[in-house]
């Protein structure tokens, strides 16, 4: 396969004709922060925190849907870039009831993890607070509306995963929500391999195992934006 030359963040680095600018990051130790992405996944572009600068591009682009191309030049932690990513995750915070310490995954939730990488002591934005509903008529798992920010991750590793195709989503903007099957309840679904592949593809608190706190869970992502955080601050 073509080797192809570019350049992230003043490091000279080389790719693969065909990778995306977040695997090519990722390849060479260089942490891009995200939400939406997932190992093994299509890449969805959806929630726009791994966007980076390319030299003579009019705006910033996602990372992991845009190609790498011979001779990019790359910055994926200007000010500009500081500033976009702070405001997509208050206005994730400020869309649904994101309360931190009675969530399952304080602690080791991704989304909490962002906002304090990127400093969010308060929100700027008006909270719009909807009360969304709990659902808990699965054996073994539950989902919890307050706390989903539609990363569609569980809808796209269920569907190109698992192959059931379980999950979707109903609605538009603010009032979007996850349903499973045609918006029956969880536990009534014909298609639910009860697998736990959507649960532990999640983000936040939004799908979670029913019973003790399970320790670890998110640890991974944890990992991964710690050191891009002391990456950053070299």
């Amino acid at each position: 396969m073509k080797r192809i030359h570019l350049t992230i963040n003043g490091l000279a680095v080389t790719g693969k004709a065909g990778q995306t600018i977040l695997q090519v990051a990722q390849q060479h130790g260089i942490i891009i922060p995200t939400l939406c992405n997932f190992p093994g996944l299509a890449p969805a572009a959806s929630c726009r925190i791994c966007i980076v600068e390319v030299a003579g591009y009019p705006r910033p682009v996602p990372a992991c849907a845009t190609a790498a191309e011979q001779g990019m030049e790359i910055c994926t932690d200007s000010e500009r870039i500081r500033k976009a990513r702070r405001m997509i995750v208050e206005l994730l915070l400020a869309e649904r009831n994101h309360t931190c310490p009675v969530c399952v995954m304080d602690g080791a939730c991704e989304l909490q993890t962002l906002a304090k990488l990127l400093g969010i002591d308060h929100v700027r934005y008006g909270f719009i607070s909807p009360q969304m509903t709990l659902d808990i008529s699965q054996a073994r798992f539950g989902i919890d509306h307050n706390r989903c920010i539609l990363c569609r991750r569980c809808v796209r590793v269920c569907d190109e995963v698992e192959g059931a195709h379980t999950w979707d989503v109903s609605g538009r903007g603010a009032t979007s929500r996850i349903i499973s099957d045609l918006a029956e309840p969880w536990g009534d679904s014909g298609t639910c391999t009860d697998c736990g592949k959507c649960v532990q593809s999640c983000p936040t608190g939004a799908l979670f195992e029913k019973g003790p706190k399970k320790a670890g869970k998110g640890t991974p992502c944890l990992e991964r934006i710690v050191e891009w955080r002391g990456r950053k601050n070299k």
